[in-house]
């Protein structure tokens, strides 16, 4: 197990945390009115309002299917077999290098006939900036190499040895790896999920002049994700992460939309979230939506009834899961 998530045990992967302390900041106080801490009293106080905010961005908190840890660890499997399913049975490009870093590396599915040119999935994985990997994280390839579809996860540098800044370059530099080193793409195409979709946006943020390439990014599916990151600074998340306020607000997506209005025409956007992610998660999904289509941007929300923030990326390694069929969609329109 401790392979798969590469940083801890199973617990930290976007689960309730347990004792964890709420700094009360002058950001804090902005945030949340309540969550101040009085005359005298300890900057590690913890008012009720910052549990709250800990349990609303503790995904596991809200699954109705099994308890808080059960779930994680059935995510894992869940993934993990899903993976060597895929390996088993599709043309695989293993730990393929775009980068010197010990994280950056690829997995490439190819479709059967590998000949001619095909669209690519490029799939960013979650894990809360700190766990999972791309080794785990090819479980969408068989339903869509079947169609022929390409599908490449992504390797990053995750927390605590990663930081924000570098795992939002990573991921750049990777599509600048992707378009040059193969010429057969026809066309790419994101998916990420939680932490990927966070990834995934900030993608589409990126002034590729100074990668000397500009990827032909023809839709972006980004499946409960964190689009603003201020709230991360004060809960138990970034305590791996360490981030300031100062690298939450560069890295948020909800701070860069404007910047992306340029590539809007050329990229169909869709943000799913799961009716049993937390109200928050909901939230920023919601939000993040109405600022790209009002920065001009082809969006469209997807909300996806009966799953939680596990199993609404799961259900990709099945031929008939309604996102599955969304996505196929999307790449057969272009």
């Amino acid at each position: 197990m401790s392979s798969v998530l590469e940083h801890g045990s199973e617990d930290h992967l976007w689960a309730e945390p347990r004792g964890s302390a709420c700094e009360s900041t002058g950001l804090a106080q902005a945030l949340l009115p309540s969550c101040r801490v009085l005359a005298g009293q300890s900057p590690c106080t913890v008012p009720v309002s910052c549990l709250e905010l800990e349990e609303q961005y503790s995904p596991s908190r809200w699954s109705p299917r099994l308890d808080r840890d059960a779930v994680v660890e059935a995510h894992v499997e869940a993934v993990t077999a899903g993976t060597q399913m895929a390996r088993a049975t599709t043309q695989t490009l293993l730990h393929v290098p775009y980068g010197d870093g010990d994280g950056e590396k690829l997995d490439v599915y190819l479709p059967t006939d590998p000949s001619g040119t095909f669209p690519v999935l490029v799939y960013i994985h979650g894990g809360y900036w700190q766990c999972l990997s791309k080794d785990v994280s090819g479980f969408a390839a068989p339903a869509l190499v079947s169609q022929g579809i390409a599908v490449v996860a992504v390797g990053y540098n995750i927390a605590p040895k990663g930081h924000m800044d570098e795992m939002v370059a990573q991921v750049r530099r990777s599509l600048a790896f992707l378009v040059q080193q193969y010429s057969w793409i026809s066309g790419v195409y994101l998916c990420g999920h939680s932490a990927g979709a966070h990834l995934a946006a900030m993608v589409l943020s990126t002034d590729w002049a100074e990668y000397g390439v500009t990827p032909d990014i023809k839709g972006a599916v980004l499946v409960s994700g964190v689009y603003d990151l201020e709230p991360i600074l004060h809960i138990y998340v970034n305590d791996a992460l360490n981030m300031s306020r100062e690298v939450a607000q560069r890295n948020s997506p909800m701070l860069c939309v404007t910047g992306a209005v340029p590539a809007a025409g050329a990229c169909e956007v869709l943000v799913a979230v799961a009716q049993h992610d937390s109200p928050e998660f909901r939230r920023q999904s919601r939000e993040y939506c109405q600022a790209l289509r009002s920065a001009g941007w082809t969006v469209s929300l997807l909300d996806l009834a009966g799953v939680d923030h596990f199993n609404i990326i799961e259900r990709l390694s099945q031929d008939s899961y309604i996102l599955t069929e969304v996505i196929l969609n999307m790449i057969s329109r272009a």
